[in-house]
């Protein structure tokens, strides 16, 4: 069961030797990097080549992480699957699924990063530029769909 939206981007992301921890699985922190690698190959489908939206300034200001299944080690890569779920003046939220390849796939964890447009020289947010809005816009999708928020909607309607 896929949880990405139809209109996403999908990237092979390979896995290192070094990202397993003691346990013989790729360790929790080591998901981030992946999420990152991820994220600044879909930018390049996103925003274009030709210049580094990164570069240009934004930062990271949260994650969350929901792990699904263990990922151990394999040549093979996975698939890191992204669409916005929130998109605002100054900020935008990406939703993943870290997953393997095909239809039926094992989906490994599901995430969502918080991205501020930042004025480095400044040191403050800043807000996004009307064209990356624009672009972002055509990957907007639900929310990702995290247990807890399940749990919560529950809880909410059962009172």
């Amino acid at each position: 069961m896929s949880f990405a939206p139809e209109r996403c981007s999908v990237v092979p992301v390979p896995l290192r030797w070094s990202d397993m921890d003691a346990y013989g699985h790729v360790n929790n922190v080591q998901f981030l990097r992946l999420l990152e690698d991820a994220r600044i190959l879909a930018f390049a489908e996103w925003f274009g080549r030709a210049r580094s939206v990164v570069g240009e300034g934004i930062i990271v200001a949260r994650h969350e992480i929901e792990y699904r299944a263990p990922l151990v080690f394999r040549v093979e890569p996975i698939e890191v699957a992204m669409w916005v779920t929130r998109l605002t003046g100054a900020s935008y939220d990406i939703g993943y699924e870290v997953r393997d390849g095909g239809v039926g796939s094992t989906t490994y964890a599901l995430a969502e990063t918080t991205l501020v447009g930042y004025d480095f020289e400044a040191e403050r947010p800043r807000r996004l530029d009307p064209v990356d809005r624009e672009s972002l816009s055509t990957f907007l999708g639900p929310a990702v769909p995290f247990r807890h928020n399940s749990a919560k909607r529950a809880e909410r309607t059962s009172s």
